[in-house]
């Protein structure tokens, strides 16, 4: 009896694959177009609208949508999703706190904290990358 191989369609990993970039690319976008690039362009913007027990310095605020940016370009990059992830989850959970504990709001740090496991969850799913990339570094 010969064994066949299945069918790419059917080969498992594939389906959790496509799910995995589908949300790398939408969060990348979000990270980088409706997240960091504000904190770039508009920064005096929003720390004026910021609520009053929430003051972020400017240059922290450059810094974090500087990180942003990076981490979202970084999960739509094949050898960086997963060190990508998983500093944008560490960036998330650091959000969640700010959102609970300086900010006093932490019904506002559910969010911060859903995302904090999606990366978590990318960076363990893509960490052969970082193998690949260590490797292609050492050359």
């Amino acid at each position: 009896m010969t064994t066949a191989t299945a069918p790419a369609a059917t080969r498992p990993g594939t389906v959790r694959n496509r799910v995995l970039w589908t949300l790398q690319i939408l969060l990348g976008l979000f990270f980088v177009i409706a997240s960091g690039a504000p904190k770039l362009i508009m920064p005096g913007t929003l720390s004026e609208n910021a609520s009053a027990n929430l003051s972020i310095p400017f240059a922290l605020l450059i810094f974090i949508g500087i990180a942003e940016v990076a981490g979202g370009i970084g999960l739509m990059v094949r050898k960086l999703s997963a060190l990508a992830a998983a500093g944008l989850s560490v960036l998330t959970v650091l959000a969640a706190g700010t959102q609970a504990f300086i900010a006093d709001m932490p019904g506002m740090a559910i969010f911060p904290l859903v995302l904090a496991a999606i990366f978590a969850w990318i960076a363990y799913e893509r960490r052969g990358t970082v193998t690949e990339l260590r490797n292609s570094l050492s050359r």
